[in-house]
C-alpha cells in the first residue's frame, strides 16, 4: 500500500505531465521542478485541479546555487522555491523553477495565482536579483532605494559596497565606499592553571 505521499506523487507526475521536469520524496516531503516558461502552468494546474488545491503560497524564497554542498553547481544558478499547502487534502508541496539566465535571471511571477506571493517576489527580487516578469509593484522591500546589488548573492562581498551614516557637518544621510578594514580576530585563550582560581 503506497503512501499518502508516494500518492501525492503519482498524481501530481499524472496531472503534469511533461511540464514536471523532476518529482522526488525526501525527508517526508514531495519537492517538484518545472521549468520557468512553465511556472505559471504548474501553478495554475497545482491550485485548480481538484486532486490537487494548492490554494494557498505559504512562502516563496530565492535561492543561489553558486556553490551547493561545498562544491560547484553544474545548473542553473538562480531559482525560486514556492512552499505550498493545500488545506483541502492537508498536503504540503515544494515547487522549484530555475532562471535560464545567470546573469540576468528572470521568472514569471506568480502574484496572479496566489496573491500572497507580492512580498515574496519583492523580497526574492531585492536580495537575490530575480527578476518576476508581470509583477504588478517589483521593487526593493527590505534595502534602501540607493543600495547597489544583492546583498543574499553568494558572491556579494560581506563587508557591501557603500556605507550609509549620519554626517553631522552636513546635517543629513550620506552614502560613502566601504572603509572596513579587515582585521585578524585572535581568539582569546584560557590557561587552565590559572583558570577558576
Amino acid at each position: 500500500m503506497a503512501s499518502k505521499l508516494e500518492a501525492l506523487k503519482a498524481t501530481v507526475e499524472q496531472v503534469m505531465g511533461d511540464k514536471l521536469v523532476s518529482a522526488s520524496l525526501s525527508l517526508d516531503e514531495l519537492s517538484i521542478v518545472c521549468k520557468a516558461a512553465d511556472l505559471v502552468d504548474v501553478a495554475q494546474t497545482l491550485r485548480d485541479h481538484p486532486s490537487l488545491a494548492f490554494e494557498q503560497c505559504v512562502d516563496l524564497c530565492g535561492v543561489d546555487y553558486l556553490t551547493y554542498k561545498d562544491s560547484a553547481w553544474d545548473g542553473a544558478r538562480f531559482a525560486a522555491v514556492y512552499h505550498l499547502l493545500s488545506i483541502k487534502h492537508n498536503a504540503r508541496l515544494r515547487l522549484r523553477a530555475f532562471a535560464e539566465d545567470d546573469d540576468f535571471p528572470v521568472l514569471p511571477s506568480v502574484v496572479n495565482v496566489w496573491n500572497a506571493a507580492n512580498w515574496y517576489e519583492r523580497e526574492a527580487f531585492d536580495l537575490f536579483g530575480i527578476v518576476f516578469e508581470g509583477h504588478p509593484d517589483l521593487r526593493r522591500l527590505l534595502t534602501d532605494y540607493g543600495f547597489i546589488g544583492h546583498p543574499f548573492r553568494k558572491d556579494f562581498p560581506l563587508s557591501g559596497h557603500v556605507e550609509m551614516r549620519y554626517d553631522p557637518t552636513q546635517q543629513r544621510v550620506i552614502y560613502q565606499p566601504v572603509t572596513i578594514e579587515p582585521r585578524e580576530i585572535t581568539p582569546r585563550i584560557i590557561r587552565e592553571e590559572n583558570y577558576g582560581g
